[in-house]
């Protein structure tokens, strides 16, 4: 099942795990690869747990386990790296587009960002860069929605569910008690 360059970028997936059934995209080889690196480091980690000295060892069913893993891993390099590669694609617009590359960086940064910061202000600038990157219009257009949102967020988490999420450098549980405050002055 091979289809031309234009036929795939409509949005739906075709039904061939992979996208081909006898060719292999770009970057397919590399993923196939890490994913086998991946499970030796992690076989050597879980062999650091016990070693292998018996079946009932607390690091036997995880050794178990990402040995199947580096198993399989090994398999589907070995097969992917019979396989034509396909021409009329390329990783940067087929595979993995920059948009794609962009929300990974976003992602991360805010995994790394959101202890130290705190939630409000890693979410604002994660809601700002994506709201103003995929939308394209206005800065006000922008902070409207995007720390409307943030608060609608932070009002139903943290107010009505009473989920605690990192502070960071904002007082939050200062001016949340503020609030409290005038509402009990208000209410004698």
């Amino acid at each position: 099942m091979s289809t031309s360059h234009s036929d795939h970028h409509d949005g739906s997936s075709d039904a061939t795990p992979g996208g081909y059934e006898n060719q292999r995209r770009p970057g397919e080889l590399i993923f196939g690869a890490f994913l086998f690196v991946a499970s030796l480091v992690l076989l050597f980690s879980a062999y650091g747990i016990s070693g292998f000295d018996a079946l009932s060892a607390p690091g036997t069913v995880p050794m178990a386990t990402t040995l199947v893993m580096a198993i399989t891993a090994l398999i589907i390099v070995i097969r992917t790296v019979r396989l034509p590669l396909v021409t009329s694609e390329r990783i940067s617009v087929d595979i993995l587009p920059g948009v794609v590359v962009l929300f990974g960086v976003l992602l991360v940064a805010y995994g790394f960002l959101l202890r130290p910061l705190g939630f409000l202000p890693t979410s604002a600038l994660f809601l700002i860069i994506a709201i103003k990157f995929l939308t394209r219009r206005s800065w006000a257009y922008t902070l409207v929605v995007s720390l409307g949102s943030l608060f609608a967020i932070w009002l139903i988490f943290r107010i009505v569910f009473t989920v605690l999420m990192p502070a960071g450098v904002v007082p939050e549980a200062e001016i949340i008690q503020l609030f409290r405050d005038f509402a009990r002055v208000g209410a004698e």
